[in-house]
């Protein structure tokens, strides 16, 4: 397509002219079918098919403006239409986008067989229904990003549009393509890589390394772009985890106005996760490199594209997100260069093993000749035992402290490794009448899974879908309102789940040092502790570790506690995974490059992977740009 009017031409040719259309407009890379009468479409149920397959994008139908009930008068016909057993939360009305916002416990009542209900609504009332499921638990994120979208609709409404005629531009051919590695290469932390054709300039992941104080090795080598912000034309995230999203407000700081891609639940985290950061940096530097309006900014110009949804983000390149099993939303990216010049896997942080959360990382691709695979365990000696002879050592951990009346600090990232331990603790535990007190993000994350049920385990999903959520359970105490020194001083054992995972700073810390000095207490490590890390410091037998005290002076903390490490509980894939992953590819990659661990892991992995594999492996540095075709 040449142009908006060229489209609406093509849109006409199949559409009856019963259904007057009124405009045919872009919001990023889909488009919108407004019409007058919407009851005429729906006579023909192929007809969205026949326009999808006639203009090669994904449509979204609307009523024309002049077709809308009034506000007061829709609101009562939803309320009457919608079965009371929905669990209705709330209804607010979107004017700019014509749609109206149905939040409920229980979407799928919403939704209606077939969309039965849908249906009844935009017929009856001319509004477009957008269902979203509401938390089992309050979530002030989901409150305030759901909010955000409505308040700031007609900005977000001329982004959407100004990027949909960007994207009608024919590509003019494309005869290369190079990646440049701007981060996470011989290394974990601040992910990020410049993929780059003739005409496109695409980020994927823009990550901080949130365990270093050495402002060189914190931030993605971005000036190595040698790109202005302004010319890039999108950024792809995989998932919200700080050191692939942690960078991307700065971005907008400096003056990129793009597209960022990433799953719905990686948008909800992603933003969680960047505020505590911010809100982390100010209190213990004084300063932070964004700030939350450039937060609010990143939010108006996301994207979300689900599992499997193919997606043009310029004329040349297009992706499809494949489940990663890393934490909830997270995701591998696809990428098709040119027509049909190349093709790319980019893991990002993958799980191909059993957890309690998640299904195995996929493995089938349409096609794959270059593969850039995360090494986080890549080395010989990276085996993890099986999952549930991990929950037996954490349970047997956790019972043997609080046999001697202490208390277990758990540093957990609060997405992804939080919710993991609490499922083990909540079938363990849950007769033992023990409280687990979640610090920080924890709660607020774990409100955040029960509203993407369908990207976790089916177990896990009928559990919530049956209103029996295993994040609300009674032995899960949230800290909001509760003194932490009151908690360590008290005599009641208890089991406590604290960010951050690699105690980098945050409630993990503030716990540790309340904690370190009775050994009838014990620190519990379930997750990777990267080589700078206190968490590393401790694991490895320091008795003392230097502490900032609350007037921000260095002083030195005596370890008594116990401290114990149970491998197994990691989002990441161990050796054996990582091996089974690549071994069972479909079809199978013709380059691999390692990426996401230690210099020592990078570099064994992809020689095993050579001998493996037959292929051509390399672990690059950071800096390093390679040409793939």
């Amino acid at each position: 397509m040449n142009g908006l009017k060229e489209l609406q031409e093509s849109v006409q040719q199949v559409l009856p002219p019963a259904c007057e259309l009124s405009k045919v407009d872009l919001e990023g890379p889909q488009i919108v079918i407004y019409l007058k009468n919407i009851r005429a479409f729906y006579e023909d149920p192929n007809l969205i098919t026949k326009i999808a397959a006639r203009v090669r994008k994904k449509i979204i139908l609307r009523c024309d403006s002049s077709a809308l009930m009034p506000q007061e008068q829709a609101l009562k016909a939803i309320k009457s239409i919608i079965p009371p057993e929905a669990g209705v939360t709330e209804i607010r009305f979107n004017p700019v986008f014509n749609e109206v916002v149905i939040e409920a416990l229980k979407p799928g009542i919403v939704i209606g067989k077939g969309g039965v209900v849908l249906k009844s609504i935009i017929l009856s009332t001319g509004w477009s229904p957008r269902v979203l499921r509401a938390p089992t638990s309050p979530s002030e994120t989901e409150k305030a990003i759901r909010s955000a979208f409505i308040a700031n609709a007609e900005e977000r409404k001329k982004f959407l549009s100004g990027l949909g005629k960007k994207m009608l531009v024919p590509s003019t051919g494309c005869d290369w393509v190079k990646i440049t590695a701007l981060g996470g290469f011989k290394e974990v932390g601040r992910s990020s890589i410049l993929l780059q054709t003739p005409k496109s300039n695409v980020l994927m992941d823009c990550g901080i390394n949130v365990d270093t104080s050495d402002a060189t090795k914190a931030y993605p080598y971005l000036n190595a772009m040698n790109l202005a912000l302004e010319q890039l034309d999108a950024v792809i995230v995989t998932h919200a985890h700080l050191d692939h999203s942690g960078f991307i407000p700065y971005l907008y700081a400096y003056g990129y106005e793009g597209p960022v891609y990433c799953t719905p639940p990686t948008r909800d985290l992603m933003i969680l996760l960047q505020q505590d950061c911010v809100n982390v940096l100010k209190s213990e530097t004084g300063s932070s490199p964004y700030s939350e309006k450039d937060i609010r900014t990143e939010l108006n110009h996301v994207i979300t594209r689900d599992y499997g949804e193919v997606t043009d983000v310029t004329p040349e390149i297009r992706f499809t997100f494949h489940n990663a099993g890393h934490i909830l939303g997270s995701a591998q990216v696809h990428l098709h260069v040119g027509e049909g010049l190349h093709n790319i896997v980019y893991s990002a942080d993958i799980k191909y093993g059993k957890t309690n959360l998640f299904e195995p990382a996929d493995t089938r691709f349409p096609r794959i000749e270059t593969l850039l695979i995360e090494s986080t365990y890549g080395a010989r000696d990276d085996i993890n035992p099986r999952l549930d002879e991990c929950e037996a050592r954490l349970v047997t951990a956790v019972k043997q402290t609080l046999e001697r009346k202490g208390k277990v600090l758990i540093p957990v990232f609060a997405v992804g490794r939080a919710q993991e331990i609490m499922l083990a603790l909540e079938a363990h535990l849950r007769d033992d009448n023990i409280p687990v007190y979640l610090d920080g993000m924890s709660q607020e994350a774990s409100a955040i899974h029960t509203v993407y049920p369908e990207y976790l385990r089916k177990n896990v999903q009928r559990r919530i879908l049956q209103n029996d959520s295993p994040f609300d359970k009674p032995l899960f105490r949230n800290m909001a309102g509760r003194d932490r020194k009151e908690i360590a001083e008290s005599t009641e054992p208890c089991v406590i789940l604290a960010p951050s995972g690699m105690l980098s700073g945050g409630p993990s810390v503030e716990f540790l040092k309340l904690l370190a000095g009775d050994p009838k207490n014990s620190l519990v490590f379930v997750g990777y502790q990267s080589a700078l890390s206190m968490g590393r410091k401790l694991q490895s037998g320091a008795k003392e570790v230097p502490m900032l005290t609350a007037a921000h002076k260095l002083d030195s903390l005596k370890i008594n506690l116990e401290v114990t490490t149970i491998e197994g509980f990691s989002g990441h894939s161990d050796r054996q995974q990582l091996l089974a992953y690549v071994k069972n590819l479909r079809p199978r990659p013709g380059r691999i490059f390692t990426m996401h661990g230690d210099e020592n892991k990078c570099d064994e992995l992809a020689r095993t992977l050579n001998k493996m594999m037959h292929v051509e492996t390399r672990a690059p540095m950071d800096l390093d740009t390679i040409r793939l075709k």
